[in-house]
């Protein structure tokens, strides 16, 4: 079987965790949401609703959606499964999160992993950090990485390292400081792959030489405004080419996919995303997408 090295190709199985077993209850939401720097303390009840909604949309695309089990080791950012691994072509990269609270997550994906016969390519080791939502697939064969807060140096030496005969081109982006090393800037904060030559984008964080390299590639970049990104407007999760969900709310963002011929599905996403600052590509962690004859795969 040949897993994901892509953002956007048609999603066939992914991995996913329920509120329920990563929010526990509203007694240890109550207990741990400062802990785990959410601007506000979710509600339970509104967020499994959410979440069904959200489930919703992608049954309709995916067939085959797997759950995190729930672990006492974790506690309420597992809800974001994309974070703790990435997918390549071959197989699972185990990671480690940048943001220490989160870091146990990773040693249970690797036991699900295992339990599910899903291969693991590499772990990360010694004093490397990084985050999936730092690592971003241009096309089959271009991995782009973003160095910041929860990405770090080591980690991309060992994730060149073990991606080298699996990519012609390894980006690293610098990532800025923006709004500071407690709040959670990924490369995916700011950019979304929607198809292969369709991009949203925030352009204001975003390296010039970074920027050029899109649209030299033929990318259209659709810019969302900054009261849409500081809604999560940016985070954009692909279904299929020009298939996507994203939290309701971003009008603005939602026309420019509308006119770029995409298919857009919205969830209320307060309780599940907003309040944790994780949108539908955290909430994902795609395992399965269909080679596409576009890219020649």
């Amino acid at each position: 079987m040949s897993y994901c090295s892509s953002m956007f190709n048609p999603l066939e199985r992914v991995i996913v965790k329920h509120p329920r077993d990563a929010f526990i209850s509203q007694e240890q939401l109550r207990e741990d949401w400062r802990t785990f720097n959410f601007s506000e303390e979710p509600d339970f009840k509104e967020a499994i609703r959410e979440y069904g909604d959200f489930i919703s949309i992608l049954e309709k695309y995916v067939a085959k959606i797997n759950y995190l089990p729930a672990s006492k080791e974790v506690g309420m950012d597992s809800l974001y499964s994309h974070d703790p691994v990435k997918f390549t072509s071959e197989g699972a990269i185990i990671l480690k999160s940048g943001k220490e609270i989160r870091q146990a997550e990773a040693n249970e994906y690797k036991h699900y992993c295992i339990q599910n016969d899903i291969p693991i390519l590499g772990e990360l080791t010694g004093e490397a950090v990084a985050d999936g939502g730092d690592l971003v697939w241009l096309d089959d064969r271009t991995l782009v990485v973003g160095h910041g807060y929860r990405t770090n140096a080591e980690a991309i030496r060992q994730l060149k390292e073990m991606t080298e005969h699996l990519v012609d081109e390894f980006i690293v982006v610098p990532l800025p400081h923006d709004q500071g090393e407690a709040e959670c800037l990924h490369l995916m904060s700011f950019i979304s792959m929607v198809d292969h030559d369709l991009a949203v984008v925030h352009s204001r964080l975003m390296p010039v030489f970074f920027r050029k390299l899109l649209i030299e590639r033929g990318i259209q970049l659709i810019e969302v405004p900054e009261d849409e990104y500081m809604n999560l407007g940016c985070n954009v999760l692909a279904l299929a080419p020009r298939i996507c969900v994203m939290i309701a709310g971003n009008a603005y963002t939602k026309q420019k996919l509308l006119d770029a011929k995409a298919t857009v599905h919205e969830y209320k996403g307060m309780e599940i995303s907003y309040k944790g600052t994780g949108g539908p590509t955290c909430l994902t962690c795609p395992v399965v997408r269909k080679k596409s004859s576009i890219m020649g795969e």
